[in-house]
């Protein structure tokens, strides 16, 4: 069976073709920019031919545009991977948070009704997915369209610890609870740290990106994650505040801010960005803080003490830790942040190899020394085949 994976951003879409259930993949496509006039930059790659394509000043106005432009390329006869677009059996879509649908799920009617009851709390997220979603339907109409939530992976947390201190009344009327997100990364790096050490043991998640979380895992089920009911909680991201006092949205109304300029603030004008004035993008951060730029220096420290906090409570909810594992665009390519977390959980037990630590990871690596007490590994997280794989077991099982 051939399985699409589509990966939907606000202005980039990413593709992987998968023949399950071996796991093979077939081709990859790759658009930035989407919604630019000959701006958009397309990417396809066919690791079997060994064929790597990029066109830059590409016209894709929209996700139709751009999802057809991939659909050609897979069909092009001299660089194509398939022969007829009925080979593609299903669409898997790494889908967000609809309400009542947690897991693996058929891109029914009610899923979309519960995709759209929840754009107001993941609106960057849900919209491009429902617009996505909408074209593949109407491009590939006999497909079976499949949405592996970002919630799924969380399901097993104990519900004492998916509740805030509201009135319930709240939680069964409106659903408002911590959800817990990247459930795809987080649940590859689960499955990888098993299949090392066998299922039993105490990990946990740094997923670390322009959007971050980290998540506590005992014997591979997720037990607890730093995201609460919106994605703009948890450890401070790239321009988002993650957890803030409730009291700073009634406090600047009464100083004149509209809630416009509040909700901006929190969640495009802060985090990286808001706290060193120079990038919400940390390798900018990074070189500033190495020029002598204070509040970009800060601002790093500021991220790290976030990610520490959330290891030291899931470590005390753990009851001890086998394994750390980081991944993301900056857990994987920062040693800095590595080395400035770690350096902080000495306590613990954890400690570092610095000469393993140096420099980006393209491929998983341990870099703990061998006297650590916590074994730390650099873990490239794979999305894409994570829920390629959850598609093709629910597939064959229904659940």
């Amino acid at each position: 069976m051939l399985i699409l994976s589509c990966n939907a951003g606000s202005t980039s879409l990413k593709f992987k073709l998968y023949i399950m259930p071996k796991a093979v993949l077939l081709a990859e496509g790759k658009i930035e920019r989407v919604g630019s006039i000959n701006d958009a930059i397309f990417r396809y790659g066919d690791p079997k031919k060994n064929i790597s394509v990029r066109k830059e000043g590409q016209n894709i106005p929209d996700y139709t545009a751009g999802i057809k432009m991939f659909l050609n390329a897979l069909l092009d006869e001299k660089e194509g991977a398939i022969s007829k677009i009925e080979d593609i059996e299903t669409v898997c879509f790494k889908t967000v948070l609809a309400r009542g649908f947690y897991n693996v799920h058929i891109l029914s009617d009610e899923v979309m009704a519960g995709l759209e009851e929840y754009m107001d709390i993941a609106a960057s997220h849900n919209g491009p997915y429902i617009k996505c979603i909408n074209q593949f339907k109407a491009l590939l109409p006999r497909v079976t369209m499949v949405g592996v939530f970002e919630t799924g992976f969380h399901q097993t947390i104990p519900l004492e610890r998916t509740l805030y201190g509201i009135p319930y009344s709240w939680m069964e009327k409106y659903g408002i609870r911590k959800m817990g997100y990247h459930g795809a990364s987080h649940g590859y790096i689960a499955g990888r740290i098993s299949d090392l050490y066998g299922k039993k043991h105490r990990l946990i998640s740094c997923h670390l990106g322009g959007s971050g979380s980290i998540c506590a895992v005992h014997d591979g089920k997720s037990v607890d994650n730093s995201f609460g009911f919106s994605l703009h909680t948890g450890i401070m991201h790239a321009a988002r505040t993650g957890d803030v006092d409730t009291s700073i949205v009634p406090f600047l109304l009464g100083r004149g801010l509209s809630l416009d300029e509040i909700t901006k603030g929190l969640t495009k004008q802060g985090g990286l960005l808001g706290i060193s004035g120079v990038s919400e993008d940390l390798r900018y951060v990074e070189d500033a803080a190495a020029d002598g730029h204070e509040r970009a220096a800060l601002a790093i420290d500021v991220y790290c003490s976030h990610i520490i906090h959330y290891i030291g409570a899931f470590y005390a909810g753990l009851g001890g830790l086998d394994c750390i594992a980081f991944a993301g665009g900056i857990g994987e390519n920062s040693d800095i942040v590595r080395s400035k977390v770690c350096a902080s959980l000495a306590h613990m037990g954890v400690k570092l190899d610095d000469v393993k630590n140096q420099g980006k990871k393209s491929e998983e690596q341990k870099i703990s020394a061998d006297n650590s007490g916590v074994i730390v590994w650099v873990i490239p997280t794979n999305e894409e085949l994570q829920i390629v794989q959850q598609t093709w077991d629910f597939l064959q099982t229904g659940k």
